[in-house]
């Protein structure tokens, strides 16, 4: 059960996590030298130790070594982690694509779907009942997505990608009992190949590193704000109840909205009522966690 103080340290670790998310994501506009690919190389390696030193002044190694003990003991366990690290690999590589290659609403509208697909997810794996407004909530976004299809034809890559990979990451974190940030840790150390493959093939180089001190200061920028984002939001995890960590999860979608929209993205006429929809099932989600605040508080 959590106790208010908890509960209010996990929404400010929440939200801290959120706002450093949406810095990243504008960020990426400042490293021209980068394809994304590249960008997503660097993110990783510089992550990876920052996130490491994080972990251990937090005094949370012991979720790392709690993970290392289980893959000599469960033999499919260390499957599961290869797959975890796949699925958080893709979305990380794509919010780093994804601003610098005009996908940048895109995401965002992925970001504002995921919540009402992992209700819809959790309503099919573990058999949770939906409640009146969290139907209603589901049908506004139906309808959002019935309006994108007339458009387009399909949802784009980029959406599908965010609002099917990421409830798919979640719901495995649960069921192998790795949703903190030791789980996070081992993630990252399996998507490091991957991202020394992108950086010893792009076009940036090391003797340009090093001649360009502005370039270096900028990528090691994004590696610390990088892992302070993933680590904020890891720790905030243990001292929420699923629905709060629900709600939290639209922090980050409007601050990526408003990102997109200073970069130079913008919303066609044609795409509002998809927007609209998905905000009014926003709302309804809203008002359903606030009510079941009240009652868990009053109780």
């Amino acid at each position: 059960m959590h106790t208010q103080s908890n509960t209010a340290l996990g929404i400010t670790l929440n939200v801290i996590g959120s706002i450093l998310f949406a810095l990243m994501f504008a960020y990426t506009s400042l490293l021209h030298s980068l394809q994304g690919n590249e960008m997503y190389g660097w993110r990783i390696l510089l992550t990876f130790p920052c996130l490491t030193l994080f972990i251990i002044l937090k005094g949370n190694w012991q979720q790392v070594r709690d993970i290392y003990t289980r893959i000599f003991l469960d033999r499919f366990f260390f499957l599961t982690r290869i797959f975890s690290a796949f699925l958080i690999g893709l979305q990380l590589w794509l919010f780093m694509w994804a601003p610098t290659n005009g996908y940048g609403l895109d995401v965002s509208l992925g970001y504002f779907l995921m919540p009402i697909i992992m209700v819809i997810v959790g309503r099919i794996a573990f058999k949770e009942r939906m409640s009146r407004l969290q139907k209603i909530s589901c049908i506004f976004a139906i309808l959002g997505i019935i309006n994108m299809l007339v458009i387009s034809k399909t949802l784009t890559w980029p959406t599908l990608l965010i609002c099917l990979g990421y409830p798919i990451y979640f719901w495995l974190r649960q069921k192998t009992n790795t949703n903190h940030i030791g789980g996070l840790w081992f993630d990252m150390i399996l998507s490091l190949p991957i991202s020394l493959f992108f950086i010893f093939n792009g076009n940036i180089g090391s003797i340009e590193l090093i001649s360009n001190p502005e370039t270096m200061w900028l990528i090691s920028g994004l590696g610390l704000i990088s892992a302070l984002a993933l680590g904020f939001q890891s720790l905030s995890a243990p001292h929420l109840n699923l629905t709060l960590f629900g709600l939290l999860v639209y922090v980050e979608p409007i601050l990526l909205l408003a990102v997109s929209i200073l970069l130079g993205d913008t919303i066609k006429t044609d795409e509002w009522p998809t927007y609209i929809a998905i905000w009014l099932a926003v709302c309804t989600l809203i008002i359903e966690g606030v009510n079941s605040i009240k009652k868990n508080t009053y109780a």
